[in-house]
């Protein structure tokens, strides 16, 4: 069977670590004998500069045709106007919106060997291991009105935030199938003594855990959960939030693992024809860097950690996803380092940690 996979590098360093990560998938293709077929297309700033919208249609229509996304992080200075009517970013709204693209995965765990990257004590992030879902197309990012305007005391502006039941259902139910595979807790995240929406997904998070009893299930405020996410991170599986409250969570708990450089995501669409698998979109976590764009400094394992997720999560590759995983974390033991890992005895550019992924790889195959 052949799989269609978009490749859209992106803006700033996201050409160099997307490049990486595509090689990566070749070298899998070519081991196990998968078709792979990789279609390429512009978005972000790029696209603004050729086409005039960060969206082009064509881009659209060829992420409509596929299997899956592989995206390197959009924007930079030159488009960082936050009065202009067109923008990078508005191109994943756009993306996840059309693509029904619901459940944002970012798994954080980890790594023995770059505990000490982290600002925080090793014997609060070691063994840390968990999945933040942000619920991905509704809240306050797509509600409305958004806008500026003049009112009668001079500028002002309004931002609409809204949740129907099946949007918040949807992506607590996939929250809860997850934790139900892993260690069986769900912590779902709310400002239910302020916010209506909140409250409205807490009842239904309540409902909803009914249905999964071997599953628990508690319920956090947002501001004490950004505060326990750095007191005790240990005590979370699962964590499942709204668009908003998800985007500032999960940027606060890359720390946990040392570097965005190493945070991979998923997001997710509906389950195809029963078969598990579901349309996604993946990426790296962290940003377009200009400043060090082009200068072969970036960190390509976020990117990489993101193809296996989508042969995992899009393709139902789990052997193959795991082969990648354990080629990373082996890379990582040996002690080769990028620049935002910290110094190191084995200091490489993202060009040599790339090859040095496909090079592991190819030897673990040979153990195997």
């Amino acid at each position: 069977m052949a799989y269609k996979v978009l490749v859209l590098k992106g803006d700033g360093i996201g050409p160099e670590v997307v490049g990486e990560a595509l090689q990566v998938l070749k070298v899998v293709a070519r081991r196990d004998a998968v078709d792979l077929e990789f279609k390429e297309g512009v978005i972000g700033g790029h696209a603004i500069d050729a086409f005039g919208t960060p969206l082009p249609p064509d881009t659209l229509s060829t992420a409509k045709d596929c299997d899956a996304i592989l995206l390197g992080a959009v924007g930079g200075p030159k488009w960082d106007n936050p009065k202009a009517d067109v923008r990078p970013e508005q191109a994943l709204l756009g993306l996840r919106k059309e693509l029904g693209l619901f459940a944002n995965l970012r798994p954080v765990k980890t790594v023995k060997e770059l505990i000490p990257s982290s600002p925080l004590r090793p014997e609060i992030i070691a063994g840390v291991d968990m999945v933040v879902i942000r619920e991905l197309t509704g809240g306050i990012y797509y509600g409305k009105p958004s806008e500026r305007r003049e009112g009668k005391d001079g500028r002002e502006a309004v931002d609409t935030c809204a949740y129907s039941e099946p949007e918040i259902a949807r992506v607590l139910r996939y929250g809860f199938e997850l934790a139900r595979d892993r260690r069986k807790k769900l912590t779902s995240v709310d400002k239910a003594n302020v916010l209506s929406t909140s409250r409205l997904w807490r009842e239904i998070a309540t409902e909803l855990s009914a249905e999964f009893p071997d599953v628990k299930c508690e319920h956090q405020l947002v501001d004490s959960m950004a505060m326990h996410l750095i007191r005790r991170p240990r005590d979370f599986d699962v964590i499942v939030t709204e668009n908003m409250f998800g985007d500032i969570l999960t940027d606060e708990a890359s720390v946990l693992a040392g570097s965005m450089g190493l945070l991979p995501s998923a997001s997710l669409g509906e389950e195809l024809n029963g078969a598990g698998y579901r349309v996604g979109l993946y990426e790296p976590i962290h940003g377009s860097a200009p400043d060090i764009a082009g200068r072969d400094e970036a960190n390509p394992l976020a990117a990489i950690l993101s193809a296996a997720m989508l042969l995992e999560h899009s393709l139902g590759m789990r052997g193959e996803a795991e082969l990648i995983t354990q080629a990373v974390e082996s890379v990582i033991r040996d002690g080769f380092r990028t620049r935002d890992l910290g110094a190191g005895a084995k200091m490489v550019g993202c060009k040599a940690m790339g090859r040095l992924v496909r090079e592991r790889i190819e030897s673990l195959d040979g153990e195997n």
